[in-house]
């Protein structure tokens, strides 16, 4: 290749070949190196790659990488969708987002001779795949190699089994998508199925008439109370419950840690900080002034983290149960832990008085809230105290009670002041700030929802997170540093699509969203700031959210925009991610720190296979948490079907408008068809249905009221009837400008009906007149290139 100290400044064919001969390989930075560019040369070199991805020649990837258009990374998900001509099975990205990145590239499998168990896929299964382009003239982009079978492929269907009185059944769906869709099951093909068993089913061949047919696979259980109701989730997304018995035999075995190789640490107080019903601790924390006279206001701050690393050792049994699950399953009414509780609500439990290993980190903050250095040390401590977050805020806030009174001067006033310090540095940052409370479901003793709470966001809560954050920092520094290979926490800034539609979004409210230079954070915080507030904040939240990228693992390193980080990688919780083991692992090799360390053989590509696959089970893992969710409150709702119930339009579709009621966070869907009698058009930029004929326009972030219509439990599925009026736009705009609105009329089903039945047939008379009238007019100004909506559109 001929560089720029040769030939100048490199024409645009040399960059392209470049990255075309280097697929997702190259960065901005990589380019300036090949061609020796310097560092007056950067601002021309942006500004050509910005007219390359402006006019499709290349993309930015979700790396960090100029690449070209549907390039994929070596390793990633995807889904066999069938076979080509030659019998060949063909698979599709997993995640891909044809609105924004146009078709998926097709990948053919090719079978490999020493294919491992479990690396044999087949159609419908989703697989982790080994990537690379290859020139096909059958338009195949990619050829891939199966490393491992996610999922199978599902020929059965999951359900609750409703007996018949005459023998046989019923399966109640319990995938949200095929709610209302019930199969039958003769009598001989019910397997001793009892009411309320939750199910898998067998499709059988169709009868041309009726139910469809299934046939009882296997019975997971009763199911018939809400105390149960997780278990649909977790077998529904084959979640693992059960340890093998070489894991759990290994656990049992397991020794507490001694000193043999650690420091001692247990006369420093460190204290854990966490929710009252927290069954595992495995973080605990500790400050005090820097008495060093060169960082006057600066303080030392230790974060200890349980050592998980000395007792699940690569490759053993607990390793690879835990790399299986990936990480823990959080349900209101029980845990699926990553590890047994041997290890993980034992002997990895930072509980009071007893003396545990851990791995932790010292640093050191400035008086500006910047970590000035750190230092990573393998110990045995022993907790001074167990803190819920409301039990250290309150004594922080004048009501200590008997276990934090003595601990208020000497530990939780300097952890408090070194959060103050701490905060001036994340202030400096200027992370993405979005206000989206969470919501907590509590349980009655026998299992039921008790009520739905936002608990409050407290001092304690943002402590703790920053100090984590802080560690996590360090963590990924130190093994940067050491140039090991690791697995970061990344998240891509937003795409150029999802940035521009939400400028087109904010011009309808008429606030201001000016993108001059990098994207950063800040940006989208000016937003909020100036949001903050009016009717329409939590609409611009929501917006602001769904523009952003999705965080991942990944062994590659392309930042955290939210936290506005460059390096960052998850250290503090090893004892319910994957990610965190591997982290410690690698720390300990890198520092020399004793058993349990990352093998020698690891290598970057092995890392990004359990980086994809991690990734996977945390998706898992959210989906399935939330649709246990979405049951229990399906079932709390059950027998209130036409109750009213107020709450906010946190969804537009085609489909029409989703629900989130006020009290319980409970989502539901109001069908398009019972809107009223005219059609409504889906207005993405507004996110918002609007009437064709009236106007009447329905927004996400809307207040309204709602009845219940329908609640299915079991698919945790609700339905909803409109009952407030909608806003009208006096004339329609065009896209991007804002809407005028005036009073307000009445669409919903009811309201429409009621006024269809008055028979004032003059009135429709004239209406019909004055619309065909408006028609006409519009039709003669309408210009060349415009819709009938005023929108453009390319001719």
């Amino acid at each position: 290749m001929i560089k720029k100290r040769d030939i100048g400044f490199p024409p645009r064919e040399a960059i392209v070949a470049f990255i075309r001969a280097n697929p997702g390989k190259v960065g901005t930075k990589d380019i300036a190196r090949e061609f020796g560019l310097k560092n007056a040369d950067r601002a021309a070199l942006k500004e050509l790659l910005r007219e390359l991805v402006a006019d499709g020649t290349v993309k930015k990837s979700g790396r960090k990488k100029i690449v070209e258009p549907a390039t994929l990374p070596a390793t990633l998900v995807a889904d066999i969708t069938g076979r080509d001509s030659d019998g060949e099975l063909i698979a599709k990205p997993a995640e891909w987002d044809e609105a924004e990145q146009s078709e998926p590239p097709r990948i053919r499998i090719y079978a490999s001779r020493l294919a491992k168990p479990g690396a044999t896929a087949g159609v419908g299964d989703r697989a982790l795949l080994r990537v690379e382009p290859i020139d096909d003239a059958d338009g195949v982009a990619y050829r891939g190699r199966v490393l491992k079978v996610i999922d199978q492929a599902r020929n059965r269907v999951l359900g609750i089994f409703k007996s018949n009185p005459n023998g046989g059944g019923r399966l109640i769906p319990v995938d949200k998508k095929q709610a209302g869709r019930e199969l039958s099951i003769a009598p001989g093909d019910t397997r001793d199925a009892k009411d309320g068993d939750l199910i898998s089913v067998d499709l059988l061949r169709g009868r041309g008439y009726g139910l469809p047919a299934g046939r009882v696979k296997e019975r997971y259980g009763s199911v018939a109370t809400e105390k149960a109701i997780s278990l649909i989730a977790i077998h529904a997304h084959e979640i693992p419950m059960d340890f093998s018995a070489a894991a759990v035999a290994e656990a049992e075995a397991a020794q507490p840690a001694n000193l043999k190789g650690r420091e001692d640490w247990r006369e420093l107080p460190l204290v854990t900080i966490d929710p009252p019903d927290a069954k595992d601790h495995d973080d605990a924390v500790h400050a005090e002034p820097d008495p060093d006279p060169n960082n006057a206001g600066g303080f030392i701050l230790h974060v200890a983290i349980a050592d998980v690393a000395y007792y699940v050792r690569p490759g053993s049994a607990l390793d690879r149960d835990a790399l299986i699950r990936g990480n823990s399953v959080y349900f209101p009414d029980r845990v699926v832990p990553m590890l047994p509780e041997r290890i993980s609500n034992n002997l990895c439990s930072l509980v009071p008085g007893e003396p545990r290993g851990a791995l932790a980190v010292r640093m050191v903050l400035g008086a500006d809230g910047r970590k000035r250095s750190h230092s990573f040390h393998r110990v045995l401590m022993r907790s001074a105290a167990k803190l819920s977050y409301a039990q250290a805020q309150a004594a922080i806030d004048g009501k200590p009670d008997d276990i934090t009174g003595p601990l208020l001067e000497p530990i939780l006033k300097p952890l408090y002041a070194a959060y103050e310090v701490a905060k001036r540095g994340r202030d400096a940052r200027d992370p993405l700030d979005l206000d989206l409370p969470e919501r907590k479901i509590l349980l009655k003793p026998d299992g039921t929802v008790d009520r739905v709470v936002v608990p409050e966001r407290l001092d304690a809560h943002r402590l703790i997170e920053e100090f984590m954050i802080l560690a996590n920092v360090a963590a990924a520094e130190a093994l940067e540093k050491k140039a090991l290979p690791l697995i970061y926490r990344v998240h891509d800034e937003p795409t150029v699509e999802k940035v521009h539609a939400l400028q087109d979004f904010l011009k309808t409210l008429d606030v201001p969203f000016a993108k001059s230079g990098a994207l950063r954070p800040s940006l989208f915080n000016r937003v909020l700031t100036l949001v903050a507030g009016q009717d329409y904040e939590k609409l611009v939240n929501e917006v602001v959210l769904r523009s952003q990228a999705q965080a991942e693992y990944s062994s590659e390193n392309y930042g955290h925009f939210g936290l506005n980080l460059r390096r960052y990688a998850h250290f503090t919780s090893p004892i319910r991610r994957y990610a965190d083991l591997v982290v410690h692992r690698g720390l300990l090799r890198a520092l020399g720190l004793g058993d349990g360390a990352l093998p020698d053989s690891e290598t970057p590509d092995h890392l990004a296979e359990v980086a994809a696959q991690i990734s996977v089970t945390e998706r898992r893992a959210m989906k399935a948490e939330r649709e246990t969710a979405d049951r229990l409150i399906a079932h709390h709702l059950a027998d209130r079907v036409g109750a009213s119930f107020q709450g906010r339009i946190s969804g537009v579709t085609r489909a029409g408008l989703f629900i989130k009621l006020d009290d319980t966070g409970a989502d539901g869907l109001v069908p398009i068809r019972t809107l009223g009698t005219e059609y409504f058009d889906y207005d993405e930029t507004r996110h918002a249905l609007i009437g064709q004929r009236s106007g009447a326009m329905h927004r996400l972030g809307d207040v309204v009221d709602v009845r219940l219509v329908e609640a299915q439990p079991v698919a945790g599925a609700l339905r909803f009837e409109l009952l407030t009026q909608a806003d009208v736009l006096v004339s329609r705009h065009p896209r991007g400008a804002g809407p005028r609105r005036k009073n307000t009329v009445g669409t919903n089903a009811k309201a429409t009906h009621k006024a269809a039945k008055r028979g004032k047939s003059e009135a429709r008379t004239k209406h019909k007149e004055k619309s065909r009238k408006k028609s006409q007019k519009a039709g003669a100004k309408r210009k060349p290139g415009t819709s009938k909506k005023g929108q453009s559109w390319t001719p």
